[in-house]
């Protein structure tokens, strides 16, 4: 699993604040735990500290990118 974060900044008088963040998580996993994977990421920002912590003054969106192993590897 490898993960991807882009930050949108803005200024607010001569200050910058990040208003957004958007992480992409990339996962490369046997075919039949993708429902296990889907499942875990769609309740996963409930316990994440940081999510958790910034959540209520920046704005945080995230995506899947799931990647099927060849079948040799998954083993």
């Amino acid at each position: 699993m490898s993960a991807e974060a882009v930050g949108e900044v803005e200024a607010e008088g001569k200050v910058l604040i990040l208003r957004r963040i958007h992480v992409t998580y990339h996962l490369r996993l046997a075919p039949d735990k993708r429902e296990a994977a889907r499942r875990a990421y769609e309740r996963h920002a409930e316990y994440c500290p940081v999510a958790r912590s910034i959540g209520s003054s920046v704005a945080i969106t995230t995506s899947l990118e799931m990647e099927d192993l060849a079948e040799d590897a998954a083993e």
